[in-house]
């Protein structure tokens, strides 16, 4: 969806020279849609080129930096220092997915990051049995749901939602089901999920399809009926290479910085220009707007994190790597994820007692006062302002929303430069430059890091994640290198 929005573009890139006293006003005047939009058409036109998305671990991702490292890296070298922090994780992929129904059909399939192999190259062919629809607890989600349940040695139709699809996957396999069919708990096509990377080899193998496929199958066993489908999953896993792009201002006191970031890959499914194109755009932008100013009180930083639908890895190993010293400098954080959804819920994250008051506040005030409505949300643990709030460190930003109502092509290869709402983005990003412009010039107000976290996560448990899915990496590569000629997965 587009909407029109008035444009006053005022070209001050041409205009101004790096001697002009920063305000929060000309860099507001810097941000336009065209520029936007421009960053988000050359992020879809990498991704039709390659594969159709920019994931981790994929050509997509490398090109992706390149277009960023182009602007910051070689245009803006004279005003910001870049540098590129390597990590390794695993790579997942499902190569090829089937459902083959009980009439012998092609059934619409997604899969789920980090799903595992079937035997190949036939796949899983077997009986289907129904689990019961609990929309209130959730199906299939507790022991108790499965009493009863004869699934030894069959495929288990199992209904999405409420708990993790992981612990659906785990009971069915705790109870000798050679696989799942998961159909969707609402209308359209499957959305991808993650399964976690903690869970390699924990877990048999899913696919998801349609609501209305899933309604039909299990109304069909309800009647008495014996059905039997096929399922094929060609899944790998290894380790590979990725990357966070860091990027800052000469200028300003590095004692006192503060810091934006976006992450920079795409789900394998979609190109992602919604999530998180939309954050990437915007503080390519608003760096661009940057440039110009070298009487900046407090270091800007900018990152486009690695890996971030793989489990926040680029944003968690930054964070994990610092020292003490290092995250007592950073005063503020900023998360920019998904901020031009088509149908935009202006959600401004905000914890009480975090210490993110000052900026969330600057947020808010911003987008009520240009017509929003915009309202504080609370912080999850889906995106990259995780391992900052783990170390104390204050934070706020803005989020449109995923999924319906707000991006109904959320993790889809809809997501597309026709998925985003170019007045919600342009309105975003102006706030979010705004806001980096006064917290530049003053942290007034910002309290230092809290290093008695309410958040029970630490560094050491971050460290140890990270630890422990290089191991489960290890082995799963192992596992798959033996898979292809196994009979039997479970």
């Amino acid at each position: 969806m587009k909407s029109a929005v008035p444009l006053a573009i005022a070209l001050l890139a041409s205009q101004t020279s790096s001697t002009d006293l920063l305000s929060p006003e000309k860099i507001e005047a810097e941000i336009n849609t065209i520029n936007l939009q421009r960053n988000l058409w050359n992020l879809n036109h990498i991704a039709n080129g390659n594969g159709g998305n920019r994931a981790f671990g994929l050509p997509g991702y490398k090109a992706s930096s390149d277009y960023i490292l182009e602007r910051v890296q070689e245009r803006f070298a004279n005003e910001f220092d870049t540098s590129l922090q390597y990590f390794n994780h695993t790579f997942e992929q499902t190569r090829n997915i089937s459902v083959t129904g009980p009439d012998g059909e092609d059934v619409l399939v997604k899969t789920l990051l980090y799903n595992s192999p079937t035997p190949l190259p036939g796949g899983i062919t077997a009986q289907l049995i129904d689990t019961p629809v609990d929309d209130s607890r959730g199906s299939a989600c507790f022991e108790d749901q499965w009493t009863g349940i004869n699934a030894s040695g069959k495929l288990a139709l199992v209904k999405r939602g409420t708990c993790a699809i992981a612990d659906k996957l785990k009971l069915a396999k705790g109870h000798g089901a050679l696989g799942v069919i998961l159909w969707n708990n609402i209308a359209g096509e499957p959305a991808s999920a993650t399964l976690s990377a903690a869970n390699i080899g924990l877990l048999v193998p899913v696919g998801v399809i349609q609501q209305d496929v899933g309604q039909v199958w299990s109304a069909r066993l309800s009647a008495g009926e014996e059905l039997v489908v096929n399922l094929l999953v060609d899944a790998i896993f290894e380790q590979r290479e990725s990357w966070n792009i860091i990027t800052e201002t000469k200028a300003g006191d590095p004692n006192n910085v503060v810091f934006l970031g976006a992450h920079l890959d795409s789900v394998q499914a979609g190109p992602g220009i919604n999530d998180d194109g939309s954050g990437t755009s915007a503080l390519l932008e608003i760096a661009s707007a940057f440039r110009h100013y070298k009487n900046i009180p407090n270091k800007v930083r900018f990152a486009w994190w690695g890996a971030e639908e793989s489990g926040l890895i680029g944003s968690l190993h930054y964070t994990s790597s610092l020292t003490e010293v290092e995250a007592d400098k950073i005063r503020f954080y900023l998360n920019y994820d998904m901020i031009g959804s088509p149908f935009p819920i202006y959600t401004i994250y905000k914890n009480d007692g975090q210490g993110g008051d000052v900026g969330a506040q600057a947020l808010l005030d911003y987008l009520v006062a240009a017509g929003k409505p915009a309202y504080y949300g609370s912080f999850g643990s889906s995106s990259d302002y995780v391992g900052f709030l783990q170390l104390g460190i204050p934070a706020s930003g803005i989020f449109t929303g995923a999924g319906a109502p707000a991006d109904f092509c959320y993790h889809l290869s809809c997501d597309t430069t026709a998925n985003i709402n170019e007045e919600s983005l342009t309105i975003n990003a102006k706030a979010a430059g705004v806001v980096a412009a006064k917290l530049a010039l003053s942290l007034d107000g910002v309290p230092p890091r809290n290093k008695t976290s309410v958040n029970p996560r630490s560094r050491m448990q971050i460290r140890a994640m990270l630890t422990m899915w290089n191991v489960v990496t290890e082995d799963a590569a192992h596992a798959h290198s033996c898979s292809h000629k196994s009979q039997n997965i479970v």
